[in-house]
């Protein structure tokens, strides 16, 4: 499936749930099924570390499905190469039964990246797309589980593999 269209898709997808969203509920209702959180990624590898914060806010529809956006700022460091990034996403969330939570994440990256060579060191700034499924066990406000990342690229990732884990945090 192409970039476009998981974009398209993504898009699409936010737009009917905000659609719904507000024919379905007062301006008050709104804000009561709002939850703030976020996630928190570490990542490890071979002379290598990736670390992720990402606060973010979802509208909850039931007990079993919520979406919404995220910021993301990342910081990884292989060997001596360094990579800073930020950006945001779009998410979605599934329990099919409270313990197991699905997600669905979008994620565009601005990269600032330092390669250090013998004699100078390179920079390199660009744009990266992340699409992640994940699973994890929920305890009600708290996930800990995998996610995975079906767009990596080994050559331009912050990440230090496709498969991440990730603690995600609602309220």
């Amino acid at each position: 499936m192409s970039l476009k269209k998981l974009i398209f898709i993504g898009l699409v997808t936010l737009n009917i749930t905000f659609s719904l969203a507000q024919s379905s509920k007062t301006n008050a209702d709104f804000w009561n099924n709002v939850r703030f959180g976020g996630s928190i990624g570490l990542g490890f590898t071979n002379n290598g570390f990736n670390g992720s914060i990402a606060p973010s806010a979802i509208y909850q529809f039931n007990e079993q499905f919520a979406s919404g956006a995220s910021l993301s700022f990342n910081y990884a460091k292989f060997d001596e190469d360094k990579l800073l990034a930020y950006g945001g996403s779009v998410l979605s969330l599934y329990n099919p039964i409270p313990q197991l939570q699905l997600s669905a994440e979008f994620e565009q990256l601005r990269i600032n990246r330092t390669i250090a060579t013998q004699t100078i060191d390179i920079e390199d700034n660009y744009w990266l797309p992340a699409f992640f499924v994940g699973a994890g066990y929920s305890n009600r406000n708290v996930t800990f589980g995998i996610r995975y990342d079906l767009l990596y690229d080994d050559n331009k990732s912050i990440y230090g593999n496709a498969l991440m884990p990730f603690v995600r945090v609602y309220f």
